[in-house]
């Protein structure tokens, strides 16, 4: 089957209710039944001449006419097929609307070009011929000299064959090939309106993915900053208990300690609350509202921490991304480093932890992801021992090597007879561990050692240049 260039234009109009048979609208079909009840009424009226010139029966001529006239409304479907047989009917002098509309359909088609241009020049041919023939006939040759005739009836005949064929066949040109232009759009319409749509999706899906981020970095967020700090807190209190009645100043000292250690846990919550409500008018940030509930109560008991906070000289903030900018030893993001990481171990040990702290390599900054995700590793891993394994001797040891910083935490078993601390644990430690190296494209192991400890291990890349 050929598509003519006019059931392109409709092809995918479904908004439209189709039309019968091949036509894409119902009022084509009546356009084209209509044509063709006038081309075969034309045909049949042209044919009563013919038929008295060439001596056959009018009542057949008018048949044949008014049936080939009638072939008009198979333009859309067959357009060759209307052409010839428009081209067949032209020695006969009838079909002016067949030939005329045959040739714009076939030249409006997505037909090849040189096929349009064979039949045209076909039908065209066939007009002159039989145009020059009528010419020669009708003119009086006693009037004209045999020089003016030869230049006349030529000229006349082919400025009406152009004046016939030209028209059709240049509008259906310039009609075809608006329509496929408008397709062509049309289709790249559509393209664009699905690329844009999957961009949405996409998009959708990455700020669905970038919520699920947020959320577990505050989750890890929350997870280090209370449950290290807690858990000293608990040792200390059980050492408070035991003591209370022995060693009143040790009682004293170890309630100091655990104060201490409350009012940084709450200082470095409501310095990550502060930043949650800082990022609360920010497109794409955490809604702070949840965490805006949970500062409002403890805002008397922040206040009280001020001190504290400022003589620590460390604001706990987050910024949400990439820390490890190359070339810059400063921290992009405030927080803990390993300079603190004496301190920290220092906890531990007034909490009654045997921890041995080694330093090797020549002491350098790294990018502020990097110290703070050593930092938390080292937390984290002793927050594990406090729970796990009291009394336990432990070694801490931190590696300044080139391109990367290694920190390892491990602690011998459990003297006999030591309880475990019962701290709760849901095993969200050692992941958020994991998840904070592999971030930064470093490596990360844990597990039990073979002498009844526990060892854990990172090593983390630095992206920027140490000094």
């Amino acid at each position: 089957m050929t598509e003519t260039g006019e059931s392109v234009g409709v092809r995918d109009q479904g908004r439209a209710p189709r039309g019968p048979l091949w036509w894409g609208r119902r009022r084509s079909a009546v356009l084209d039944a209509v044509l063709a009840l006038v081309s075969g009424v034309e045909c049949a009226v042209q044919g009563v001449p013919f038929a008295r010139e060439a001596g056959v029966p009018v009542g057949l001529s008018v048949g044949l006419g008014f049936l080939a006239g009638l072939t008009l409304v198979l333009r859309r479907r067959w357009p060759i097929a209307v052409v010839l047989v428009a081209i067949a009917v032209t020695p006969a002098e009838m079909g002016f609307v067949l030939g005329t509309v045959s040739l714009y359909t076939l030249a409006a088609s997505e037909l090849p070009r040189r096929i349009i241009a064979l039949l045209a020049g076909m039908q065209a041919l066939g007009t002159l011929i039989v145009t020059l023939v009528s010419v020669r006939q009708d003119l009086a040759p006693e009037d004209y000299g045999p020089g003016s005739l030869r230049w006349f009836v030529p000229v006349v005949s082919l400025l009406l064959v152009l004046g016939v064929t030209a028209p059709p066949v240049l509008l259906g040109l310039y009609v075809g090939a608006r329509r496929r232009l408008v397709e062509s759009l049309r289709e790249r319409a559509d393209g664009l309106e699905r690329e844009l749509s999957l961009l949405a999706e996409r998009a959708e899906e990455r700020a669905e993915w970038a919520r699920n981020e947020e959320r577990t970095r505050i989750a890890r967020e929350m997870h280090d900053v209370v449950a290290h700090r807690v858990s000293l807190m608990v040792v200390h209190a059980a050492a408070l208990q035991a003591v209370a009645l022995k060693d009143p100043e040790k009682a004293s000292r170890n309630a100091a300690l655990i104060g201490d250690m409350g009012r940084q846990a709450l200082t470095e919550l409501r310095t990550m609350l502060g930043v949650l409500r800082a990022h609360e008018s920010k497109p794409g940030a955490v809604a702070a509202a949840g965490g805006g509930g949970v500062e409002r109560p403890l805002a008397k008991v922040a206040e009280a921490a001020e001190a504290a906070a400022a003589s620590a000289g460390r604001g706990g903030a987050r910024a949400v991304g990439d820390g490890s900018r190359g070339g810059s030893a400063e921290r992009e993001e405030p927080g803990p480093c390993l300079r603190e990481l004496e301190a920290l171990v220092g906890q531990s040990r007034a909490a009654g932890m045997a921890v041995e702290f080694s330093v090797e390599g020549e002491v350098r900054s790294y990018a502020g992801r990097v110290e703070q995700t050593a930092y938390r590793v080292v937390q984290e891993a002793l927050t594990n021992v406090h729970k796990h394994a009291g009394g336990a001797r432990t070694r801490v040891r931190l590696a300044h090597r080139e391109g990367e910083v290694a920190v390892l935490v491990e602690n011998e078993a459990p003297a006999e007879g030591v309880r475990d601390a019962g701290l709760p644990s849901g095993g969200n430690g050692l992941v958020g561990m994991r998840e904070r190296v592999t971030a930064l494209g470093g490596g990360f192991v844990s597990g039990p050692t073979d002498g009844g400890g526990f060892r854990v291990s990172a090593v983390i890349p630095d992206r920027g240049r140490g000094r």
